[in-house]
């Protein structure tokens, strides 16, 4: 297996999910902890930006014709499912079961990508800087998201063949049960 130093690569290597027949449980299970993890960072770092996404495209709204006022708008714009625009799939992914391992390093990812727009004053930046990060933020949302499905599928890989094994017979199910003391 090609071994970058971040786990994201590691999870993307082409052998991380090859002839995982010939591996032992135990690495499988570690394969798939390191994929759920990655997934639920790469998951909360596209929300980081989502959430930008529509504070940018509300103030470009505002600024076109829409007199609400962006403060006063931000519990709605930042809600799972803002009225706004049409039915997003934002919020329909799987179950995490784990926290993301690197919040801070994701936001300050994000507060780059942005670094030349304050949020918290929007109104003193004009629309075509505006436009440029949102530009910029939309890009970036759309590689997280390549790259998550490209996780979700490693995952899926390897419950399928977590589950084969157990299905097969080459799993023991009480292995999976506490051991008493």
């Amino acid at each position: 297996m090609v071994q970058g130093n971040r786990r994201i690569d590691k999870v993307l290597a082409e052998d991380f999910v090859t002839d995982l027949a010939a591996l032992p449980l135990a690495e499988i299970r570690e394969r798939r902890r390191d994929a759920e993890q990655e997934e639920t960072d790469l998951s909360y770092l596209r929300r980081v930006l989502q959430g930008r996404l529509d504070i940018l495209r509300a103030e470009l709204g505002r600024r076109a014709g829409d007199d609400t006022d962006l403060v006063q708008s931000l519990p709605r714009i930042l809600a799972d499912e803002p009225t706004d625009r049409p039915s997003s799939p934002r919020g329909l992914g799987r179950h995490m079961s784990s926290e993301p391992s690197r919040a801070d390093a994701h936001r300050r990812h994000v507060e780059a990508l942005i670094a030349d727009v304050d949020l918290s004053n929007p109104e003193s930046h004009d629309d075509t800087s505006l436009r440029a990060v949102l530009t910029r933020l939309e890009d970036e949302e759309r590689r997280v998201s390549v790259q998550r499905r490209a996780v979700q599928s490693a995952m899926d890989a390897l419950t399928a063949e977590i589950t084969r094994r157990y299905r097969d017979g080459d799993a023991d199910p009480s292995d999976l049960l506490p051991s008493e003391a």
